[in-house]
């Protein structure tokens, strides 16, 4: 249980938190391969950054709505930051432990490329967060621009599942 400090509470059941909240940097073609494997999960990727008020106004809608999900074998959710690479351990991980943000979190490190890996999560997408995309076996099912709301969440999730 590297990374997370397993505690009994009162009842004897443990729980796990995550104590280092990692963020492993990757590129786009890594990103891909994560968020587009054939093993019948939906992926509801978000793409957000620590300076983004939307973004960061949307997450403990979504940390919520990843607790009601998060035991289903076939439902994964991932953050996707695009916050500047060399910020990672002075931003984005104080981030995500202030705000018990524990769900897989990846900075997408591929400025140069940009104008390639947008149009490549969806045609339609201008490049603005927050962003969510929703995958299964590699097909994109839905894409959202723009903040969503629990209930949207929540409906589109149940619609995919």
């Amino acid at each position: 249980m590297q990374g997370q400090k397993a505690k009994k509470n009162m009842s004897g059941a443990v729980s796990i938190t995550r104590v280092d909240h990692k963020v492993t940097v990757v590129n786009f073609d890594k990103l891909e391969s994560i968020i587009k494997k054939k093993d019948n999960k939906l992926y509801v990727v978000n793409f957000w950054a620590t300076w983004c008020r939307p973004c960061v106004m949307e997450l403990p809608e979504f940390m919520e709505v990843n607790k009601i999900y998060q035991t289903n074998p076939h439902f994964k959710m991932i953050l996707v930051s695009l916050d500047i690479a060399n910020q990672v351990e002075l931003v984005v991980q104080p981030f995500l432990a202030k705000n018990k943000i524990d769900v897989d979190t990846y900075l997408l490190d591929d400025n140069k490329r940009m104008n390639q890996w947008i149009p490549a999560v969806d045609k339609s997408w201008g490049g603005s967060i927050p962003a969510t995309v929703f995958y299964r076996n590699g097909i994109k099912l839905d894409f959202k621009e723009n903040k969503m709301q629990k209930s949207e969440l929540v409906k589109l999730i149940s619609k995919y599942l």
